[in-house]
């Protein structure tokens, strides 16, 4: 059941998405990333000075790996608002989790392993057909590039959370990873701000604009902490699923602030990722009771 933890790191991301929104018109999208790693670092390592811990760590080509690509999607993926449809960035930013159950598949296919858990992929496939039809995407011809760009956002992005588990199953505590992913964030937006020509936060501020971005580095903050503790002691597939609660959230934060209703359509796709995340719940949980006796079958512990 830790993979719950998931659903926690959903709803406070899509806090976090409802204030960039709004932050968009006080901050540019690289003092955005800069503020959310300030936050993020001073957070952690408040934290630190107060309950322990170090930040010495003996993997840090591994937290390289996962801050850098985890960098360099959210670049991708932001940048693709600019070519598509939000509708249509986020569905393919969000097949994450296919992407996910895809290249454990193929690994368990690569080393002979038979014990691939079809059921929990099956959940995750039900899962994006209730995104797609929650946001209802379309791609025209002139916006392919933008496509491919989201697309490929959304590989990293997988390749990102199974970093995170690996880290995990190393032995990394949630506070370490989180804390060198926000540094590495904190860095992107020097750069950016720098290649934009733009000195970070050097113009007029409002009371509204800060409290926006405070509350973007918090929530992303406390996010990536259940994030990582959800993807380090739950199961992969599972929590890979339960990430697409995040669609639901935002649809009822856009109904609320901007009376978005989602339609029949989108009420029917909200439907299906929640009867697709207590599926794959319920499903894990007795695939965990049948086999107390045998090995572990969650794939990443032996595959990444």
């Amino acid at each position: 059941m830790q993979s719950l933890w998931m659903l926690v790191a959903s709803f406070l991301f899509s806090i976090m998405g409802v204030c960039v929104k709004l932050a968009g018109d006080h901050y540019s999208t690289a003092e955005i990333v800069l503020c959310r790693g300030i936050v993020g670092v001073c957070f952690i390592y408040g934290l630190i000075s107060i309950k322990g811990g170090t930040l010495k760590t003996p993997y840090p080509r591994d937290h390289i790996i996962r801050g850098g690509v985890g960098v360099i999607s959210l670049w991708l993926w932001f940048y693709s608002f600019n070519l598509l449809p939000v509708a249509t960035a986020t569905t393919l930013n969000y097949m994450s989790s296919i992407w996910i159950a895809a290249m454990l598949f193929g690994v368990a296919w690569w080393q002979g392993k038979k014990r691939f858990e079809w059921g929990l992929a099956g959940t995750v496939v039900l899962s994006f057909i209730g995104v797609a039809l929650l946001l209802r995407p379309s791609i025209n011809s002139d916006e392919l590039l933008g496509g491919v760009i989201a697309l490929f956002s959304g590989v990293l992005s997988a390749l990102v959370y199974l970093q995170v588990r690996k880290l995990g199953l190393l032995g990394e505590p949630e506070y370490r990873v989180v804390f060198y992913f926000s540094f590495t964030g904190l860095l992107a937006g020097i750069v950016g701000s720098i290649a934009t020509g733009r000195v970070p936060f050097w113009h007029a501020h409002s009371l509204k604009g800060v409290a926006l971005i405070l509350t973007i580095g918090l929530t992303a903050t406390i996010a990536q902490i259940a994030m990582t503790r959800a993807y380090r002691l739950g199961n992969t597939l599972v929590t890979a699923n339960l990430q697409y609660t995040g669609i639901v959230f935002a649809s009822m934060w856009g109904m609320l602030i901007w009376k978005d209703a989602p339609g029949w359509l989108g009420f029917a796709g909200i439907a299906i990722i929640l009867m697709s995340g207590i599926v794959s719940t319920f499903y894990n949980q007795r695939s965990q009771q049948s086999s107390k006796n045998l090995p572990a079958i969650d794939p990443i512990a032996t595959e990444v």
